[in-house]
């Protein structure tokens, strides 16, 4: 028996992909519905999502301090809390804070991002590649055990 052979008789491997939880902030319900839409649940072939809403900070908090989060998806233009100003809060509390990705309105809002430590930003309106692309990038840098930025200790 040759190998071709033998390798047509065995069913291909497939893996599934990792599973990941995102939360997904905005007080506006449109907004997280869009950002779930440009994200996908599969944001990659190797990488499956679920996601958990949050409306305000104390919302945010409760997720994080009740579930594994693999990463944050905040709405820069939420209110009262913005999503810059959530981002630098986790950053100071936590002590292994999740990566942060903030969806903003301009680009020329990056350097308050940098400055809020954000680990990436997408601005509006979201692309799906570029959204998925990024948020496939986070979660394979967690994966490999990135550190995120801000992490104390």
């Amino acid at each position: 028996m040759s190998d071709a052979h033998s390798h047509r008789d065995t069913p291909p491997q497939r893996t599934e992909p990792e599973r990941y939880t995102i939360l997904l902030y905005s007080d506006d319900p449109a907004v997280r519905d869009r950002i779930r839409l440009a994200i996908g649940q599969r944001p990659a072939a190797d990488l499956a999502v679920e996601f958990v809403d949050a409306a305000t900070w104390e919302q945010c908090r409760e997720l994080l301090d009740d579930y594994e989060i693999d990463l944050m998806v905040l709405d820069g233009e939420a209110a009262p809390a913005g999503g810059l100003g959530i981002a630098r809060q986790v950053k100071d509390e936590y002590k292994v804070p999740p990566p942060t990705c903030v969806v903003i309105a301009r680009a020329a809002d990056r350097w308050l991002a940098a400055f809020a430590q954000v680990d990436a930003t997408l601005v509006h309106p979201l692309d799906p590649v570029t959204t998925g692309q990024t948020v496939a990038g986070l979660l394979r840098a967690r994966r490999a055990g990135a550190v995120p930025l801000g992490q104390l200790g």
